[in-house]
């Protein structure tokens, strides 16, 4: 122990001052050099490598418990403390931040519907609930606003779509692309907040016209409609405070590659057993 605590602080302080401290020879650090690694250290070593480059792959996303989901996923059989270790040691973290712009609004004369969910986000089946919402994305040409649909029963994006403009042009046609790839039967939950985009005419008319029944989050709840809010905290902690946008077009495209080349086939969830969403409809099936 105290020969690896030189050498993690040789950068730091003179050599023979550490050997001092630490109350060890020079000769013996030479020595402590030249011994071959043991078995626990060229197995951390492999674990390691592992870890790396499943953190490359997941966008940096992945802490200690879908880390060691992805490592066993890969065949390495090994522990969450070992892993964590291993992480803690190399400097491998997962940054969070928090943003806020609001981007609902509420005050219109649109009819409300009755909460139908009250706070059950689960789905036995697919088809069974989704959910919606808007958020934003800061560029330097302006605010993005992105508009998606989710699949509750495995929190798979179904819809999803991009605008300069919070109308409700950009809910429809992230509703209409959720349409388009599952074709829902009748009598599907479809969930959001109390929005204009979501509460207008042209929207409503959509959702009657393929039979979904409608359900509305409470007025200043954001809890309602936790699953969507989930998944913006998500997308934002794991791609879009990591970069700066120089163009809405920019962070579209980075947008779509998150979506549909990693979140739905490969993100792993705890709600859904560490598996992605992707991979829990195919087990359903």
């Amino acid at each position: 122990m105290r020969f690896r605590f030189v050498e993690e602080q040789r950068g730091a302080f003179p050599i023979e001052r550490l050997c001092q401290v630490m109350n060890v020879s020079p000769r013996g650090l030479r020595a402590f050099r030249s011994r071959p690694a043991s078995r626990r250290q060229r197995t951390d070593m492999v674990v390691l490598a592992h870890i790396k480059e499943q953190s490359r792959l997941s966008l940096g996303s992945y802490g200690r418990p879908r880390m060691t989901e992805e490592l066993k996923e890969v065949g390495v059989n090994v522990g969450h403390r070992r892993v964590g270790r291993l992480m803690r040691e190399n400097g491998i973290t997962v940054e969070r931040t928090r943003k806020f712009k609001a981007t609902t609004d509420s005050d219109h004369t649109f009819n409300i519907a009755p909460n139908l969910l009250d706070h059950d986000f689960n789905a036995d089946q697919p088809n069974q609930k989704w959910a919606g919402d808007i958020s934003y994305i800061w560029t330097r040409e302006g605010w993005l606003y992105l508009a998606v649909i989710l699949d509750l029963h495995s929190r798979r994006v179904i819809g999803w779509a991009v605008s300069n403009r919070m109308k409700r042009d950009l809910a429809i046609r992230a509703l209409k692309m959720g349409i388009a790839f599952r074709a829902p039967p009748k009598g599907c939950i479809f969930h959001s907040d109390r929005g204009s985009q979501y509460c207008s005419h042209d929207y409503q008319k959509i959702l009657r016209q393929h039979g979904f029944k409608v359900s509305v989050s409470g007025k200043g709840n954001c809890y309602d409609n936790a699953a969507v809010e989930t998944f913006f905290k998500t997308i934002k902690a794991e791609l879009i405070w990591r970069r700066s946008w120089a163009t809405r077009r920019q962070a579209e495209m980075a947008i779509f590659e998150y979506i549909n080349g990693f979140y739905n086939p490969r993100r792993r969830h705890s709600a859904l057993g560490w598996k992605s969403p992707v991979a829990f409809e195919r087990k359903v099936a």
